[in-house]
């Protein structure tokens, strides 16, 4: 018989384990991963290791990034209450329902349909209805709901497209993993300026 896990438990622990020591200190971000159940993004046979501090393969290539580094991008952003955002690669869900707990709106833009319709599933399930989950391509970002105050791409990227940062509003900010070609990801923020 499978031990049963205490979800609640292991929330608090990626907090305290993870999060908190790799200098996330915004603490709206820490609530709102405190609250939202990664468990119920993860396909059902990866539940049981939704906390740990690696990336999860959700299938069709796409992975949710471990929790450290969801934290940095977002915090990176400094999401207001008011702001509207953009998240690319939105893969599970899990970064649009922290995003939702920070921003006004979170348009969440992913490329294949069925992680993007049983994403929207997740969130319909808690009560997240200030986020949508839209299927498209990820090279166009979402013009038709430009300007965006913030805009997260997940996954690293060897360049940030133009397409993608003229949707920036005046003093938006885009956050992503830049690889290169050889070499070691690093977060990158971009601020549009007025």
């Amino acid at each position: 018989m499978a031990a049963l896990i205490d979800f609640a438990q292991a929330r608090q622990n990626m907090i305290d384990g993870q999060v908190r020591p790799n200098g996330i200190i915004d603490q709206r971000l820490v609530d709102a991963m405190a609250e939202i159940p990664r468990e119920n993004f993860v396909p059902s046979n990866r539940r049981s290791v939704a906390y740990i501090d690696e990336d999860l393969a959700l299938g069709e290539g796409r992975y949710l990034p471990e929790p450290v580094v969801t934290a940095r991008l977002i915090q990176a952003l400094d999401i207001s209450s008011d702001d509207v955002v953009l998240e690319i690669g939105s893969g599970c869900g899990y970064a649009t329902a922290v995003l939702a707990r920070l921003a006004n709106t979170v348009v969440a833009l992913e490329s294949s349909e069925e992680l993007s319709a049983r994403a929207q599933e997740v969130l319909g399930k808690l009560g997240i209805d200030n986020a949508v989950n839209i299927s498209g391509d990820l090279t166009e970002g979402y013009k038709e709901q430009a300007p965006f105050d913030a805009i997260l791409i997940h996954g690293a990227v060897a360049n940030i497209p133009d397409a993608i940062t003229a949707q920036l509003g005046d003093d938006g900010r885009l956050a992503t993993v830049v690889r290169p070609a050889r070499g070691v990801g690093q977060i990158t923020l971009v601020r549009r300026v007025a």
